[in-house]
């Protein structure tokens, strides 16, 4: 499995700096210098130079000349993960979102208020990749919004809150925004990777970045357009913090990949819930924020819905019933990827293999 699977240092480092980045990107009239729609194009088409790279170095895992060295196989292969053209759109507007935000909240208020899509999350996994959660889970996905919301009392504040002063309306539909585009982003994107889980991932975004970035080359040129400006002054304004903003989200675009293709939705959002502490802490120190009592019971809070989610997850009927081991759903899928398409049931162990002469389908239909 890919490192960036075993080691979650470095996906708690991109996940945590991103909105820090943003933040410090901005001026001192509080906007941006730069065109955020530059900067998310320079994102996708970073990803997608790097996604080649790694085509060139392992391959496309496909028979037949590579789509790299074929017109008609380019072609093939775009017709083959055309299902990624949704989820790459989808994160098109959630880029844009994103900056507006910032805009209107500070970084940790921003991560906070980004976790109330665990909701639409697991709703639409149901819908869509038809798992299922039971009584514990939810609930403990309850807690996880109750620790949220823990953080937004000012009750036990100490000293005034820049969030006060936020418009209403604008706040609100970001707010509705960034709850429901990344949440069906998400989902969809782990749908179209894993409705094809014998494609190589690198193969899968490669096209999830080409696409990504044909949609923000739309947004540039429009607003280019619109602003009566050329495309060179588009990308006038950039600094240091901004190059180092796109590489941030570029890492973090690839390591997402990986969670949604060998994990699932949930377990990258809890993920990303957990960098919201390296957050707070980066914003103490360099803006000043304060850490309030209200932060440090919502973290407790968001602690107990994580173990409680992943700990009481629904047991298989190859598991011992006096095995303590119960496991996450995320595990069936990384079973799926070891056996090269083909489930099998997890054991107290691990990772199992199918018994001889069982049924074997992939979790999704090909």
């Amino acid at each position: 499995m890919s490192e960036s699977l075993t080691s979650p240092r470095p996906a708690f480092e991109a996940y945590s700096l991103q909105p820090v980045l943003v933040h410090l990107s901005k001026n001192s009239k509080g906007t941006y210098s730069f065109h955020p729609v530059a900067v998310n194009f320079m994102v996708e088409l970073a990803k997608t130079l790097f996604a080649l790279l790694v085509l060139l170095f392992t391959g496309t895992g496909r028979s037949g000349p590579p789509m790299y060295r074929s017109v008609r196989s380019f072609m093939v292969d775009a017709g083959h993960n055309r299902l990624l053209v949704v989820p790459a759109g989808l994160y098109a507007v959630n880029n844009l979102l994103k900056f507006s935000m910032q805009l209107f909240f500070r970084p940790t208020t921003t991560k906070m208020l980004s976790n109330l899509k665990i909701f639409t999350l697991a709703l639409l996994m149901k819908l869509v990749m038809r798992r299922t959660f039971n009584v514990i889970q939810w609930e403990a996905l309850f807690l996880l919004v109750a620790g949220i919301t823990v953080n937004q009392i000012q009750s036990c504040g100490g000293g005034p809150n820049p969030d006060a002063n936020v418009p209403l309306i604008p706040a609100i539909l970001c707010t509705l925004g960034t709850v429901t585009v990344p949440a069906a982003a998400s989902v969809y994107n782990e749908f179209a990777l894993k409705k094809h889980m014998d494609t190589s991932v690198h193969l899968q975004n490669f096209f999830l970045y080409f696409y990504g970035a044909a949609f923000n080359l739309v947004f540039l040129l429009f607003t280019a357009v619109h602003e009566g400006q050329t495309l060179g002054q588009m990308f006038k304004g950039l600094s240091l913090i901004t190059y180092l903003l796109i590489a941030n989200n570029a890492a973090q675009g690839v390591l997402s990949s990986f969670f949604y293709k060998y994990a699932d939705a949930i377990l990258k959002k809890y993920s990303s819930t957990i960098a919201t502490i390296w957050t707070a802490l980066l914003s103490f120190a360099l803006f000043g924020h304060a850490l309030t009592i209200n932060f440090f019971l919502g973290v407790s809070i968001v602690f107990v819905s994580m173990h409680q989610f992943f700990t009481f997850g629904d047991k298989t009927k190859s598991v011992d019933a006096r095995s303590k081991m119960i496991y996450s759903p995320s595990l069936d899928h990384v079973a799926l990827a070891a056996s090269g398409g083909v489930p099998g049931p997890i054991t107290a162990s691990g990772l199992g293999a199918a018994e001889p002469g069982e049924l074997r389908r992939p979790l999704l239909p090909r």
